[in-house]
């Protein structure tokens, strides 16, 4: 009886795991779920696992945050090992296919260890400060933070962000030091990030008990943590018991009533074929159950609105790098819920007795938006299926309910303006669109000010830059250009011929810079930065660029034309690929921007030639990405977008109008 049960079972799960495969994405490895996880979760289940989900006082609710690359993913796989999870790859949490593509965390994702009759909800969050809107929504989680520090680079400008963040939420950090058995990091080193570490936390108000944070050192990359500075612990201390034994050691259990009636505030939401929309959150107070009746609430300006009175249809958890069912949940648990369709990031899901909604995240303003429209080049719809204004509307408002870091507002001709964080977090959203057959035609981005008292302010940026001493004269006059202004300048501890950066600049001075950058210090340089503050506008950049060349011909490309284009510039493009007028296939050698035919085909005689077209050798082309293109188009160009190619093309295609609009404009 047992074996047709199962073998029922498995096939409903997964069916039901399959329909939703693309849609469960964000969860991590846990869209497909496999045989032998689901007979591990039912075993575990058998033989009295912890059933912490209703005692708080077995819960830790830990966040771990850091600069990008400075190892919180690695340091994520490592625990998971530790407590017993089965790892498939490494950089497990990373499950999006563009995270694994580019080696960075993009979305929050949170599961569940167990340690020691304790259960740890741990949640990994993002580096980049594009992505920092990830990082706020998910902080009011916790109770405790893991300060993941490269014990090399020490604090940057990311670390900065995130700390502050976990400071407002009154949060006591343990800092780690990682990266300590690299051969440049000595036990002076770590005494000095230390103590740049202190006086972070100092700069940002952090209290006396704040202060007082318990240094860890740790290398996860070979996985162990260590209370005491070393390169090479004992064989049975090369593991990461003493982190997790801190972690239940200094972070607090969740202060949470039983009693009291169940409150839920959602802090992600993934949507799912089958169950519909996933909504995952912290239980504040109270106790759910599947099948208890709950309301969805939203907070306005003088009241609290009931949005949907639903049934839950199930709770889930993630524990290791699966998702496992369960009847019941407390306060203090982090969980995900199924049977409601209305709420979203920010609501409140509640007993329907509870008519008062809890308090939402506060995020910080987007500093730059860029206009999403539809593509209406001479090449449109050859290879997109998304290609009209409802569909491309209707895709970015489903992103701005699942990230609050966005804003989505229509604007006028089937045109949306989206307003973010960086051109990162925005050309992510790009990708994954013409990866989901979108075809779209892209504005250069443009910095958000704000007017306060008659004054125009801008947002500013912190930059690092750490940079071989020979790029030093180029960076800066690159910077100079673009109005950014230094703050401090020295040596990189510990590295001989380095040297580091400190400077505060324009948001709009860095668009497109980290291109330029790498190019400068021919890819030997490390830049980082993050939104600082708004502050006067600095005026007009210096010459950031030059001018284009613009084709003015429609139809294949030739060899022998772009032979006599070669010496006018740079070029974009090679033989055999399509040309519209209007398209830029290249960047001019001087300021101005010029039209060519780059069409132009040989032409044919009656006289036999000792040479053939075949002779012809050109330079490779200069093939950009999308973050390249979103830094480099003007004012006055837009950016293509297809699932097959990206294009760069004026705004105006017709020769003859852009002239006469030139010509306007100087008048």
């Amino acid at each position: 009886m047992a074996g047709p049960l199962l073998r029922s079972l498995w096939s409903n799960t997964t069916r039901r795991s399959l329909s939703s495969q693309s849609s469960l994405s964000k969860f991590g490895q846990y869209s497909l779920l496999s045989l032998r996880a689901f007979s591990a979760a039912t075993a575990a289940s058998s033989t009295g696992a912890p059933n912490s989900s209703l005692d708080p006082t077995r819960l830790r609710n830990v966040a771990v945050i850091a600069h990008v690359d400075h190892g919180k993913t690695t340091l994520m796989d490592r625990l998971l090992r530790q407590c017993g999870a089965d790892i498939p790859h490494e950089r497990a949490m990373d499950s999006i296919n563009l995270e694994r593509e580019r080696g960075i965390t993009i979305s929050s994702k949170v599961t569940s260890i167990f340690w020691k009759d304790n259960e740890l909800n741990m949640v990994d969050t993002p580096g980049h400060a594009d992505f920092g809107g990830e990082v706020e929504r998910v902080v009011g989680m916790v109770e405790g933070a893991i300060l993941v520090v490269d014990a090399g680079e020490g604090p940057l400008a990311q670390t900065k962000f995130v700390l502050a963040k976990a400071l407002k939420y009154g949060l006591r950090p343990i800092l780690l030091l990682n990266k300590v058995d690299r051969p440049s990091v000595s036990e002076e080193r770590c005494d000095e990030v230390e103590s740049l570490v202190f006086d972070l936390f100092a700069n940002l108000g952090a209290t006396e008990e704040q202060l007082d944070f318990p240094v860890l050192y740790a290398s996860a990359k070979e996985g162990w943590a260590s209370s005491t500075f070393t390169k090479e612990p004992p064989a049975d201390a090369r593991n990461m018991s003493q982190l997790l034994d801190a972690v239940v050691r200094h972070v607090p259990a969740p202060k949470a009533n039983l009693d009291e009636p169940f409150l839920m505030l959602v802090s992600m939401m993934e949507k799912d074929f089958y169950l519909g929309r996933i909504l995952t959150g912290r239980v504040t107070s109270g106790v759910v159950r599947v099948g208890d009746k709950v309301n969805g609430l939203r907070k306005t300006d003088t009241s609290t609105e009931k949005i949907e009175e639903a049934k839950v249809v199930k709770l889930m958890k993630k524990k290791g790098t699966t998702i496992v069912s369960i009847d019941a949940a407390g306060a203090g648990d982090i969980i995900c819920m199924a049977g409601l369709t209305a709420p979203s990031i920010g609501h409140t899901v509640a007993s329907t007795e509870v008519t008062t909604a809890l308090p939402t995240v506060e995020l910080d303003p987007p500093t730059i938006s860029m206009t999403f429209g539809v593509n209406d080049s001479p090449l449109a719809g050859r290879d997109g299926t998304h290609l009209t204004g409802g569909r491309i509307g209707d895709r970015l408002l489903a992103e701005a309910e699942t990230n609050l870091a966005i804003n989505v507002i229509p604007g006028l001709s089937e045109s949306f303006e989206v307003q973010g964080r960086g051109e990162l977090q925005l050309g992510i959203l790009i990708e994954n669109m013409r990866r989901e057959g979108f075809e779209l035609s892209i504005s250069p981005p443009k910095v958000m000010y704000k007017t306060e008292g008659g004054q125009r302010l801008e947002p500013i940026e912190e930059v690092t830059i750490e940079i071989n001493e020979e790029h030093v004269g180029v960076v800066l006059e690159a910077l100079s250009h673009r109005r950014g202004e230094v703050i401090d300048m020295g040596p990189v501890p510990g590295d001989d011929g380095r040297t580091r950066l400190s400077l505060t600049c324009p948001s709009r001075g860095l668009v497109g810079y980290r291109c330029v950058f790498s190019s400068d210090t021919r890819g030997t340089g490390f830049m980082h930065r993050a939104f600082l503050t708004y502050e006067k506008y600095r005026g007009p950049l210096g010459n950031v660029r030059k001018g284009v060349l613009v084709s003015m011909g429609f139809g294949t490309i030739t060899a022998h034309s772009l032979m006599g284009l070669e010496a006018r510039g740079i070029l974009f493009v090679s033989p055999g690929l399509d040309s519209y007028d209007g398209m830029i296939i290249g960047e001019h050698s001087r300021d101005q921007d010029l039209d060519v035919n780059p069409v132009k085909a040989k032409e044919l005689t009656n006289i036999r030639s000792a040479n053939k077209d075949e002779n012809v050798k050109l330079s490779p082309p200069r093939s950009m990405t999308l973050e390249e293109a979103i830094g480099y188009v003007a004012a006055d160009e837009l950016i293509e977008v297809t699932p097959k190619t990206i294009r760069l093309r004026k705004r105006c295609l017709d020769v003859n109008k852009r002239k006469s609009q030139s010509k306007r404009a100087k008048e």
